[in-house]
């Protein structure tokens, strides 16, 4: 089986305990990764994220495989139009 054949079948509970662990430098039973296995796990998240999400955040790996970054002005836009869930005024 092929890197891009496992990471297409790669299930989301996995993709984010291996996001987190390269994020915190750390497995989940607080063991450190070692340079090769954060290599290889980073290699892994980048690769499920071109495969899977449709719509990435500030930076991700698009789907042709090149990097996407947002610009802070296309974040705004991009958060201005999502629905307010709430919004409360304090009174002092």
């Amino acid at each position: 089986m092929s890197f891009q054949q496992v990471i297409g079948q790669m299930p989301k509970e996995v993709y984010e305990r291996l996001k987190t662990a390269v994020e915190l430098g750390k497995w989940p039973d607080g063991q450190p990764l070692t340079e090769e296995q954060k290599a290889t796990s980073l290699q892994a998240v980048m690769a499920w994220q071109a495969m899977h999400l449709e719509n990435p955040e500030h930076m991700n790996i698009g789907a042709d495989g090149e990097i996407v970054m947002k610009s802070k002005s296309e974040l705004k836009r991009q958060y201005r139009d999502e629905e307010e869930i709430v919004r409360i005024e304090i009174s002092h």
